[in-house]
């Protein structure tokens, strides 16, 4: 295999002139060197090459034990495409994927650096708990990986800010796993409120998402092979206990802010992500959050449970946003994954791979002038763009501003408070308060670099 990946000689030189000076911060004393990477200004045009239509892109996984597998698989399965390594901080499932896709076993690493270190790896598929999102997205992006990223892609607004820099300098080729953009209804009945088939927009309604709570749960032993420590990553490291080493479970990670927006970021960047594509909102966002109720008091898991406590507690209060041209979307008892949209002609509901009206003609009539529409999959049009070079259905700033309606609305839950949103500085006017919420320390070791 190692013989096999040092002949691919050609289109490497052109990944090593894609990349940036980087520092990629250390995570343990034991791990692995700082790679050393060719600074991208001493090449010309650069961002333009493509891989050639005969070369192979090669690829890794990051974190795809659990969500990211089918992702990754069909990366895989992409006849233009060789996987190349596999990371996981627990070794065990590492050699189990690298070993699925017949990689010898020095190729199941542990520390993502060693992902970037790699000049064979072209492309990377992450899909790590939210926490570790943008400090592996940042560091690929400046070393000129291509990226498929689990939707949410941020933690915080920061993190937005800071991928879009790095994607910005090396040109990657971003796409954020809002995958529901790849599905023909969902596309279609974006596109009909879009053209405005719906007519004049009055009303939108999405679900409403949980926001996150806290944990304290009590220390177990830490499965054989399990890096505990580069686990907990940016964070402040708590014990171990195999209900926070899940996403979803008893009631696992994505419910605890420190990792995660709660199901405000889990199913809202989903929901959301619909409605900003239908509103033609892709680019912005909305400038003000409307909250009704007693501040949110979130509650402590000390135990193990299930997560309806918790999601009962920190449904409330209710919240709404308002964008520039005064269209206000409340979260109330819309579907998980897309949105209500009522409007001068009727109302339209989009969610996972359907699209359906009231008259139900305004559905039914659209879907059947469209059915020769046709869309590659998400990962395929990913692979697609990196040969081609064109923008991704599920791009960069697509997923950014998806992301910043979860983390503001969260905000605003926790403050208990009316917020002012400013889309394009991406900070709260005047707010001091509130612009204290757009980061969070990275602990010693695990800084973000300057981008």
């Amino acid at each position: 295999m190692l013989q096999q990946l040092q002949q691919k000689t050609s289109r490497r030189n052109f990944l090593k002139s894609a990349a940036v000076t980087v520092s990629v911060p250390a995570l343990t004393v034991s791990t692995v060197a700082v790679p050393m990477l060719i600074p991208r200004t001493v090449f010309a045009d650069v961002a333009a090459k493509r891989p050639g239509a005969n070369e192979r892109i090669g690829v890794a996984g990051i974190g795809v034990g659990r969500q990211g597998s089918g992702v990754f698989n069909a990366a895989a399965n992409d006849k233009r495409t060789e996987i190349i390594c596999v990371c996981d901080v627990w070794k065990k499932r590492a050699e189990e994927i690298a070993a699925k896709y017949k990689l010898a076993p020095e190729f199941a690493y542990q520390d993502y650096r060693n992902v970037i270190d790699n000049k064979n790896v072209d492309a990377i598929v992450t899909a790590t708990p939210e926490h570790w999102r943008s400090l592996i997205c940042v560091n690929a992006a400046l070393a000129g990986k291509h990226l498929y990223v689990e939707k949410p892609i941020t933690l915080t607004i920061e993190d937005g800010v800071l991928m879009r820099k790095a994607v910005q300098k090396t040109g990657i080729v971003f796409q954020c796993g809002s995958m529901q953009r790849s599905m023909v209804p969902n596309y279609l009945g974006c596109k009909f409120i879009r053209e405005g088939h719906l007519g004049k927009i009055t009303e939108v309604i999405s679900a409403n998402y949980e926001s996150p709570w806290f944990c304290n749960l009590p220390e177990e032993k830490i499965p054989e092979g399990l890096d505990w420590n580069l686990w907990c990553g940016p964070t402040e490291p708590v014990p171990f206990h195999s209900q926070l080493f899940v996403p979803r479970g008893n009631p696992g990670w994505l419910s605890f802010r420190n990792y995660s927006g709660g199901e405000m970021t889990g199913w809202g960047t989903h929901g959301f992500d619909q409605i900003q594509c239908a509103l033609g909102m892709d680019d912005t966002g909305p400038v003000e959050i409307l909250v009704e109720g007693e501040i949110l008091q979130p509650p402590t898991y000390d135990k193990p449970e299930s997560a309806k406590r918790g999601n009962d507690i920190c449904s409330k209060p209710k919240l709404a946003y308002r964008y520039k041209n005064g269209l206000t979307v409340r979260l109330a008892e819309g579907n998980r994954g897309g949105g209500i949209f009522i409007g001068e002609k009727g109302k339209v509901e989009i969610f996972r791979n359907k699209m359906t009206s009231n008259p139900k003609e305004l559905a039914e009539n659209w879907l059947k002038a469209n059915a020769d529409v046709k869309l590659p999959s998400h990962v395929t049009d990913w692979i697609n763009c990196i040969y081609s070079g064109e923008k991704t259905i599920g791009n960069l700033e697509t997923g950014i501003r998806t992301a910043t309606i979860c983390h503001i609305l969260n905000i605003a839950r926790y403050l208990g408070r009316n917020l002012k949103w400013d889309p394009v500085k991406e900070e709260f006017p005047n707010d001091a308060e509130a612009n204290s919420w757009l980061r969070r320390e990275h602990r010693k070791g695990f800084e973000q670099p300057t981008v």
